[in-house]
């Protein structure tokens, strides 16, 4: 792929790429920087793309990735260290205390909602939830990969109705 089809590309791709955008950074300006900043990024490393691969999701990584990268450098610019003899790192934005109480009993209720499931749902989801990929679990059930998917959606969705009580709880 020549430069300027590469650039011409890029331009078609600008318009799809800006709705995920707004939905990263949940704000215009913020959303038309991420864009500009993944084009560039895009159009500097041309040389890094293969051609016959997809280029809409070439750039949606790029994107995704360029989104984390100024998320963790704006958490790390506003963590500071202190210095006093116990050397802890504490976020600058003031100190939080809070009951650890709240969350034993939140964790309570989330593992006797997920008890309460079939074991259909809860085995695949707890496996996700430990970290396995969707097609370790199909592997490790002997089941297809789209059951797997399913399942965990579901389990989800009867958690999130079991749950409900904490919806707004910060």
């Amino acid at each position: 792929m020549t430069s300027i089809e590469f650039t011409y590309s890029l331009n078609q791709l600008s318009g799809v790429l800006k709705p995920f955008a707004m939905k990263l950074t949940r704000d215009l300006d913020d959303a038309n920087d991420l864009l500009q900043d993944t084009m560039v990024k895009a159009f500097t490393n041309q040389d890094k793309f293969t051609e016959g691969t997809n280029l809409k999701a070439w750039l949606y990584t790029i994107m995704k990735n360029t989104f984390i990268t100024n998320y963790q450098k704006m958490v790390r610019r506003a963590t500071f260290v202190d210095t006093t003899d116990n050397l802890h790192y504490i976020n600058s934005s003031g100190s939080l205390i809070e009951n650890s109480v709240y969350g034993d009993f939140a964790m309570d209720d989330i593992y006797k909602a997920i008890d309460k499931l079939d074991d259909i749902f809860s085995v695949p989801f707890l496996l996700y939830y430990r970290g396995f990929k969707y097609h370790e679990i199909a592997d490790r059930l002997s089941i297809p990969i789209g059951t797997v998917k399913n399942r965990i959606h579901i389990a989800r969705k009867y958690l999130k109705e079991d749950l409900s009580v904490y919806k707004h709880v910060n």
